[in-house]
Formats: C-alpha cells, structure tokens, sequence
C-alpha cells in the first residue's frame, strides 16, 4: 500500500510540475528528500514522464498529425509553404540540442538528482530566468505567433531546453522564457514548448526502458502495476495542468512561477545547511 501511495504522490507532483514552469525534476528529487523516501530511479522518473507526454499527445494530436503528414510531404515536394511542414522542421531542429547534451552528458545529469541543495539553487536559477524574462520585456508588446517563428527561434529555445536537463531548471519554464525574450507570445511560447518536448521526452523513453529491461527485467515487472499507477495520475493531472497553463498565460505573466521558484528554492537550500 505504501508503495501504491508514493505513486499516485509522485505522479501528482509530476503532472502538476511538468508543464507548469516550476521545475518537474525538481520536485521530483525534493519531495521524497523532504517526506524522507528514498530517491526513485531514473526509469521510475522515466515513467512518470511519460504519463505526462501522454497528456500533451491527447491534447495536441492534431498538431502531430498534421506535421506528421507536411514534413513527409516536404521531402517529396521540398517545399515548406506549408506551416505545419515548418512548424515540424523547426521542432526537430529544436530537439537537436536536448538530444546531444542527453547523448553526452547522461551520467553526469543522473547523478545530480540526489543533491537536494544543487537543486534548490538551480530552482533559484529558474525564478531568475523567468522574473528575468518578464522584466526585460515588460516595455514590449508580444505578437509574433508560431507561423513567425524562424530557424534562430528555434535554435534559442532548443538551446534552452537542453540547458533544462540539468534538474531544477524548468524545462517549460526555460523554454517559454526564451520565446518571450524572442518576442513570441506566452501561450505560443507554451504551445511550442510542450511541441518540443515529445521529441526529447520519447526519444529517453524509449532508450531508457530498454536499458532498464535489459538490466532487469524482472524488476521492472515487478514494479509494474505501481509504476502504471504512477502513470495514470501523472497523465491525468497533467492533461489538467497544460489546459490550466495555456489559459492562464493568456493574461497573465510569469512573476507568480518565479516567486514560487525562488521562494522554495530558497528553503531546500536552508534546509539542506540545517540537515547536513
């Protein structure tokens, strides 16, 4: 039963934290420290991930299928007329940054999630970033919309969600603060930030779980049902969270995130001194 409860906790804290730009590795090393659980395994965070990846697929699917379909058909008439067959492209060049970092620098991002104080600095690194963001274009008007997004944009904001894999960097929150700094707007900043995500999140899914089966499968059978209710919760909440977010920026900006992100990012420092 305690390990049922520590899956649904878990799945929570990720559905609630993978979109919403506070940092989902974060919490995921900081609450089980904080409750005094042992740190789960990178296939176990692994899992939780794809819950929420299954969230942004049922919600945008009709993005993916219609880029799906325009990138193919760009191959044969070599023409990116099309906005989808550009929109695919730039995510694609967008996930090359994500995808080179995780290639060559795996182990050194896995060790750090069992350092609660590392992590509490870096949730600091992203409230900066994302105050950071809103004050440099406080003056500014944002109305470049996806269909003006350019090769650089997407290079900038790749470049920032590969600087994300460093936990307590908000993936979303780096990411959404980079399209801002390019002048996009916040919901679309949003929209192509969960985008391009799925590429980097499935892509560790996939070679992540077969490391894992092949190390041990029995395990990993073993841990299943607990995992799949992870799974399901970590989707659930996390449909929730992306209709929650893309609303939400609409009208409002992102100092509410930063402070949250400084505020406890703050208190896991003090509390990693205190603790030892």
């Amino acid at each position: 039963m305690f390990e049922l409860f520590k899956a649904i906790i878990l799945g929570l804290v990720q559905g609630l934290t993978e979109f919403i730009p506070v940092s989902s590795s974060a919490h995921l090393v900081i609450v089980p420290w904080l409750l005094g659980w042992e740190q789960p395994t990178l296939f176990y965070d692994l899992v939780l991930h794809w819950g929420t990846l299954l969230a942004v697929l049922l919600i945008f699917w009709r993005d993916f299928w219609h880029m799906t379909v325009a990138v193919l058909r760009s191959l044969i008439t070599r023409s990116l007329q099309d906005f989808y067959a550009r929109l695919g492209w730039l995510i694609v060049l967008g996930s090359v940054p994500a995808v080179l970092a995780g290639f060559f620098f795996n182990d050194f991002f896995e060790a750090l999630f069992a350092d609660p104080a590392s992590t509490g600095r870096d949730l600091v690194i992203t409230a900066l970033f994302l105050a950071g963001s809103e004050w440099i274009i406080r003056r500014g008007q944002q109305a470049r919309d996806l269909k003006q997004l350019t090769v650089i944009d997407s290079a900038v904001i790749g470049v920032a969600q590969a600087v994300a894999l460093w936990p307590g960097i908000s993936r979303s929150g780096s990411t959404i603060a980079a399209g801002l700094l390019l002048g996009v707007r916040r919901d679309d900043a949003a929209r192509f930030s969960f985008l391009l995500g799925t590429p980097a999140i499935l892509g560790a899914g996939l070679l992540q779980t077969v490391d894992a089966w092949q190390e041990n499968s029995s395990q990993v059978m073993a841990q299943a049902p607990v995992l799949l209710v992870g799974f399901v919760v970590s989707a659930v909440v996390g449909f929730a969270s992306i209709r929650f977010l893309l609303a939400y920026l609409r009208t409002h900006n992102l100092y509410g995130f930063a402070l949250y992100c400084l505020v406890v990012g703050l208190g896991v420092m003090g509390l990693a001194q205190v603790w030892g």
